[in-house]
């Protein structure tokens, strides 16, 4: 059987939390007291969920969303490009995102149109 050369969920999990941290200018200690972790083990429980040692729960992955200021799906996504459309559309208004969808949905209509031929 031959290795996947794709990520394991827990491995860009683990990344993109560190990423997002030090984008944020957090210490462990820090964001994991804002996301309502007891502060004796914050930074404890932190450094273990960017290692990958412990898993979080999706309620404690959403409250480190909500703190660094990213979508729950950023931690997520399976490439890099994806979380970085994920989190830059998460700062643009309603009208924005509008316009953005309605853009993709042309180049993806022109892109079928194209296969077609």
């Amino acid at each position: 059987m031959t290795k996947s050369k794709r990520p394991i969920p827990n491995e860009i999990f683990c990344r993109r939390l560190k990423e997002a941290r030090l984008a944020a200018g957090f210490s462990q200690k820090t964001l994991g007291i804002r996301a309502g972790i007891d502060e004796f083990v914050a930074s404890t429980r932190i450094n273990r969920y960017e290692l990958g040692i412990h898993e979080t729960d999706i309620t404690t992955a959403r409250r480190l969303a909500e703190v660094l200021g990213v979508p729950l799906a950023y931690f997520y996504a399976e490439n890099d490009d994806l979380a970085d459309m994920i989190r830059r559309f998460s700062l643009l208004d309603t009208k924005q995102r509008a316009q953005i969808s309605k853009k993709i949905g042309r180049m993806l209509s022109e892109n079928s149109e194209e296969n077609a031929k």
